[in-house]
């Protein structure tokens, strides 16, 4: 995938279970990059995050 085009992300939270679809842009690193910052339960680190194709 280039590093312009958009990916589609589902984040999980580990600790509620609550699910979030996202779009994001690749950044330079590799990672893609949503503005994703904390979950609805203040969870701001534990998360499964899956790359949707």
């Amino acid at each position: 995938m280039a590093k312009n085009q958009r990916a589609k992300v589902t984040i999980q939270c580990n600790v509620c279970g609550e699910k979030f679809t996202l779009r994001g842009r690749r950044g330079q690193e590799g990672r893609i990059e949503t503005g994703f910052k904390q979950c609805l339960c203040n969870n701001d680190q534990h998360f499964n995050i899956l790359e949707e194709s």
